[in-house]
């Protein structure tokens, strides 16, 4: 056989192959996410977006009322990907028999999660309204503070652990029953509520700057406050955002923060992830034009050893394939996939 024609021969094995890999493909994608107006929707309609763009899947976003609602489709497979967050999903992965934060997780056990990538922090304040005489998370003993958060677990945890900062509990404040973090926006709004809590940035929250002019109020960014957040919400720490960092922000700020995940199923196909991810992976740059919560969406930020769920296959090949795939990784990755044998 001639040099000519073996090349041809490789040369169709390889589109033949490539015909075959995206024939496995599905033609579309849906990322699971909660509700227009929060962080977390932006941010799935931007990596939607750039995947469409960039990718030979097209990607749509599907809204719920927040991760508790999605969480189980998620894990059976029935949503393709989440934008959902690292406490949640240690606490859904371990579930309820192995894991409890506050003495509570009511996530149903989701032990066929996984991620892709590791994105940015979210980034958390109370919320107050802009002329309360409230100045920080110890003013807010035996105030009227937003809580329950049925169809929004993550938001409950949220509060929980801007109130630990300050040495307080649940017991310490008259809590106003709201569904999720919208609702507890507008209970703030309505005048119900004195205190809520919300992402830095979210569109709620602008709105409600917009109508009635509203502050995040400051928790405790000391090393003992700090401390009663790690231990209160294993996964949280305290991040101090300067005056004008976010909207809202009028004066230097305490905060806390969290890492969000892009995860999956195990089931998901090796190539569904592969497409996805490198078209993320390629338009990165494109990212935080869309909105402030991507500004720390990074290559580095993607795999890391300090995650609370185990990667998809696909991503870790991914990951290994550019070179950050560490032996570090490895363990932890061994060490999660141990707790769901």
């Amino acid at each position: 056989m001639s040099s000519k024609n073996f090349a041809g021969i490789i040369l169709l094995l390889a589109v033949l192959l490539s015909q075959t890999a995206w024939a496995q493909l599905p033609k579309s994608a849906v990322i699971g996410t909660n509700t227009p107006g929060t962080v977390f929707y932006a941010l799935a309609s931007g990596l939607a977006k750039v995947a469409s763009e960039a990718g030979p899947v097209q990607t749509t976003v599907q809204p719920y009322s927040g991760t508790s609602t999605f969480i189980p489709l998620l894990n059976n497979g029935e949503l393709d990907f989440g934008i959902v967050n690292g406490v949640d999903m240690g606490m859904a992965y371990q579930g309820p028999k192995r894991l409890k934060v506050g003495g509570k997780n009511d996530f149903p056990h989701s032990p066929d999660t996984r991620l892709v990538m590791r994105g940015a922090p979210l980034i958390i304040g109370l919320l107050v309204k802009k002329d309360s005489p409230l100045k920080s998370v110890r003013d807010i003993k035996g105030k009227r503070v937003t809580g329950e958060y049925p169809a929004h677990q993550a938001v409950w945890f949220n509060m929980y652990g801007l109130l630990a900062s300050g040495g307080l509990t649940w017991k310490d404040v008259n809590v106003v029953p709201v569904p999720a973090v919208n609702d507890g926006v507008d209970a703030l709004v309505q005048g119900r509520a004195e205190v809520t809590a919300g992402a830095l940035n979210m569109a709620k929250i602008r709105e409600a700057d917009a109508s009635i002019g509203v502050r995040h109020l400051s928790i405790d960014c000391s090393p003992e406050g700090d401390k009663r957040v790690r231990q209160a919400v294993p996964g949280y720490y305290t991040r101090l955002i300067k005056a004008g960092g976010a909207v809202a922000v009028v004066e230097d700020t305490c905060t806390v923060a969290y890492d969000i995940y892009f995860a999956t199923h195990k089931a998901a196909s090796d190539q569904l992830v592969n497409a996805i991810l490198k078209a993320t992976w390629d338009n990165v740059d494109k990212l935080p034009p869309m909105h402030p919560g991507f500004k720390e969406w990074t290559r580095d930020r993607t795999a890391s050893a300090d995650v609370t769920m185990p990667y998809h296959p696909a991503a870790i090949k991914f990951y290994q394939e550019k070179g950050i795939w560490k032996k570090e990784m490895d363990q932890a990755q061994q060490k999660l996939l141990a707790l769901n044998p």
